[in-house]
């Protein structure tokens, strides 16, 4: 439930607020993050992702599984 939970509010984060969270991740990944030049279309892949994950939670919600 925890984990659902987790999911679902990284998927309306990513929804709501892509660019916020694409850097905080990359922040994290890189050593040096002012560096970095992301092209456009990976905000809207983050966007996507979000969308999958809240339909795959509410989803699993629904089903009882």
């Amino acid at each position: 439930m925890a984990f659902r939970l987790a999911l679902l509010v990284l998927g309306v984060l990513e929804l709501l607020r892509p660019r916020k969270v694409v850097d905080f991740w990359m922040g994290l990944a890189t050593t040096n993050g002012d560096e970095i030049d992301l092209r456009p279309w990976v905000y809207s892949a983050a966007r996507v992702e979000g969308a999958l994950l809240v339909l795959w939670v509410l989803r699993r919600s629904r089903s009882g599984g």
